[in-house]
C-alpha cells in the first residue's frame, strides 16, 4: 500500500493553467498504452485524497450535479477525501468526506480505508505539498505533456531533493512521456 500522486504535468511544470484550465492536457494526442497503465493503476486505488480546487474541477468539468454517476465511473465507490475550508456541492450517492482536519489526520483515515490497496491524491497543490512535508507521500507517477502554459498550478508546490526521488520506471507513449519516483523518507 503506498500514497502515490498520480498526475499530468507540461514539460515547464504546470498542472493547470492560471485559470484552472486542463484543455491543454485534452488537447494532446496519445497513445492507449497510457490508458492501459490508468486502468492498472485505478483498480490498485482503495481511497481518493483532494484539495477543494480539485474537487471543485471534477465536479464542475464533469457535470456531476446533472450527472451524479460520472463520478463512479471514474472513482468507483472508493470513499474521497476533500481537504477544504468552504462549503461544496455534494454528489449524489457518492462517498466523499468534506473536512478541515489536518493532512496527517486525513491520510491516517485514508489509508485505513484503503486497507492493502493505495491512496491516490488527485489535483496537486496544497494538499500534495502538505503530504510531502509531513513524509508522507511515497510514490509520484507524473506524465508529461509537450506543451508549455509559462505559468499556471504548479507539479507540486514544494522542493524535494534528488536524494529523497528515485526513479523506477519511465515510459513513452507518442508524445507523453510517463515517469514513476519512488519518494524517500524526510531528511533527518
Amino acid at each position: 500500500m503506498a500514497t502515490v500522486y498520480y498526475t499530468a504535468s507540461t514539460l515547464d511544470g504546470f498542472l493547470a493553467t492560471p485559470e484552472h484550465s486542463l484543455d491543454w492536457l485534452f488537447a494532446v494526442e496519445h497513445e492507449p498504452g497510457l490508458e492501459a497503465d490508468m486502468a492498472a493503476f485505478t483498480d490498485s486505488v482503495g481511497a481518493l485524497v483532494m484539495g477543494s480546487s480539485t474537487y471543485r474541477w471534477v465536479y464542475e468539468h464533469d457535470d456531476l450535479a446533472a450527472r451524479p454517476e460520472q463520478w463512479r465511473e471514474w472513482y468507483g465507490e472508493r470513499p474521497a477525501w476533500v481537504l477544504t475550508h468552504r462549503e461544496q456541492p455534494v454528489v449524489e450517492g457518492a462517498d466523499i468526506r468534506f473536512t478541515q482536519a489536518p493532512v496527517a489526520r486525513v491520510h491516517a483515515e485514508a489509508t485505513a480505508a484503503a486497507g492493502e490497496r493505495d491512496v491516490w491524491v488527485l489535483g496537486g497543490g496544497e494538499v500534495v505539498g502538505q503530504l510531502a512535508d509531513e513524509g508522507l507521500l511515497d510514490r509520484l507517477v507524473v506524465t508529461i505533456a509537450p506543451v508549455t502554459l509559462g505559468a499556471g498550478a504548479p507539479l507540486l508546490p514544494r522542493v524535494l531533493e534528488s536524494d529523497r526521488l528515485t526513479l523506477t520506471h519511465v515510459q513513452r507513449a507518442g508524445q507523453l512521456v510517463s515517469l514513476t519516483y519512488d519518494v524517500g523518507p524526510l531528511p533527518r
